[in-house]
């Protein structure tokens, strides 16, 4: 069994059923209808947030336990989830399909595979998309309140300033607050935000 897999084979939800909450800030921007990609969605707090707000989503994750339990969730809170088992450094991303992307602290991967996601987050974007992404920072390493615990794969908004130089950045902000998203993200928190939209 994977790390995920494991990680999520319990009844709690590890991360919460409630969706982060610098996405559900985000409620504003969004549009009334279209369709949304939920990166590294795991047990589907984020994704079914999403179709809440009437969009039409894809869950998508590597572990086929998270995304079974993002499904239960789908269905107690009476939407439609669509889910796609993949290892994110195998997706084909496709281009400018989605009107929503979101990515909340998928920070298992390296600079490489970092930048190819990226990278990817902007081209399967529709112009005019809206791309939405939270990650912990490098004081995260002193709170000790989730995330890899690994330097080179913490945000910096410089770091995401220029990865994403092609959008029009409409939020960019580094800052300590408190997390409490289920059993693991509790706390004094480093974090960086960014919201950007591309070019319609």
């Amino acid at each position: 069994m994977s790390f995920w897999d494991d990680r999520y084979s319990r009844d709690e939800y590890v991360f919460g059923e409630a969706p982060n909450a610098f996405l559900a800030a985000q409620n504003l921007l969004l549009p009334p209808s279209g369709k949304a990609l939920a990166i590294a969605d795991g047990e589907g707090r984020n994704g079914v947030w999403l179709a809440e707000q009437g969009l039409d989503v894809v869950s998508m994750d590597a572990s086929p336990v998270g995304l079974d339990k993002a499904k239960k969730l789908a269905d107690k809170r009476g939407v439609s989830l669509k889910t796609h088992l993949l290892d994110i450094a195998d997706y084909d991303w496709p281009a400018e399909r989605f009107d929503v992307v979101a990515g909340i602290f998928f920070q298992f991967a390296g600079p490489e595979l970092r930048d190819e996601i990226f990278a990817g987050m902007i081209e399967t974007l529709k112009p005019g998309g809206l791309l939405i992404l939270q990650g912990y920072g490098p004081r995260q390493l002193e709170y000790k309140t989730g995330g890899p615990g690994i330097l080179e794969n913490l945000y910096t908004e410089a770091l995401l300033a220029e990865k994403f130089a092609a959008l029009e950045i409409l939020h960019l902000a580094d800052e300590d607050r408190e997390l409490a998203e289920g059993l693991t993200h509790v706390g004094r928190s480093h974090v960086v935000d960014l919201v950007g939209r591309k070019a319609g």
